[in-house]
C-alpha cells in the first residue's frame, strides 16, 4: 500500500465518529489477536451502501468473530444477516460475540466450508446484498456459487480487493510464493468481475479496496 493511500485512509478514519465501547474492544480484540476484519473506511462505505440500499436480507460469506455482521445489525435495525464460517473456534467467538450484543435473533451464523452450504444457504435465498469477505483465492468460485440467490436488484460486494495496493504492483517481485499467488488470484478475480458479462462493478479505493457489483438490466 502507498503511503499516499495509507494517508488517505487515515484521513477519512480520523473524521469518523467514534464507535460505542463494545464495537471499539470488539476491534481492540481483533486487533490483538491479529483477527481480519474490515477496516474502519471500508465498514462505513459498506454500510452506507446498505443503508441507500435499504437492505433486509443479507449474506456475508466470511464471519470471523462477528465484526462485519454485528455492525450491518447494528446499523439496520430491520435487516436479517445470515453469515457463514468455516473455522471452529472463529464461529464459537462470533456466536459468543452476537449474543453479547444481543442481536442472535437477527444474525443467523452457518458453520462449515461456504464452498459446501449452498444447499442450506439457499432455503432463506435471495438476499438483497451478498458480501464475500472470505478465503480471497475463492473469491471467483463463491461468486459462481452464490450469485443466483441474489435478489434481481441486488449487489454483490467484495472486500479486500486491492490487497494492502499489491495488485497495482510487480507482485511477480514478492518473495513468499504463498502471497504472490494470492495476489495473482485477487487481480485475476478483478479482471474477471470487471469484465463479467452479466454484472456491472465499481472498485471503490476505500478501506482494502472494495467491489461494488450489480446485475446489469
Amino acid at each position: 500500500m502507498t503511503d499516499r493511500y495509507e494517508q488517505i485512509n487515515d484521513y477519512i478514519e480520523a473524521l469518523l465518529k467514534p464507535q460505542p465501547d463494545n464495537v471499539r474492544k470488539l476491534e481492540a480484540y481483533a486487533e490483538e489477536h491479529h483477527v481480519p476484519i474490515m477496516e474502519k473506511a471500508g465498514i462505513e462505505v459498506l454500510l452506507q451502501i446498505l443503508s441507500v440500499k435499504q437492505a433486509k436480507k443479507i449474506l456475508e460469506i466470511g464471519t470471523a468473530i462477528g465484526y462485519s455482521a454485528i455492525r450491518m445489525a447494528l446499523a439496520l435495525p430491520s435487516a436479517e444477516i445470515y453469515t457463514i464460517e468455516r473455522n471452529e473456534t472463529r464461529h464459537e467467538e462470533a456466536v459468543h460475540n452476537i449474543k453479547d450484543f444481543q442481536l442472535d435473533d437477527r444474525i443467523h451464523v452457518f458453520y462449515g466450508d461456504a464452498l459446501e452450504l449452498a444447499e442450506a444457504v439457499h432455503v432463506t435465498a435471495p438476499y438483497d446484498v451478498i458480501f464475500i469477505d472470505a478465503a480471497k483465492g475463492q473469491y471467483q468460485n463463491f461468486f459462481h456459487l452464490y450469485e443466483p440467490m441474489l435478489s434481481p436488484d441486488g449487489v454483490i460486494l467484495t472486500d479486500n480487493v486491492l490487497f494492502k495496493g499489491l495488485v497495482a504492483e510487480d507482485y511477480s517481485k514478492i518473495e513468499s510464493k504463498r502471497r504472490r499467488r494470492l495476489v495473482s488470484k485477487i487481480d485475476e478475480y478483478n479482471h474477471w468481475l470487471m469484465n463479467h458479462p452479466d454484472y456491472q462493478t465499481a472498485i471503490i479505493p476505500v478501506g482494502d479496496g472494495l467491489a461494488i457489483s450489480k446485475k446489469k438490466r
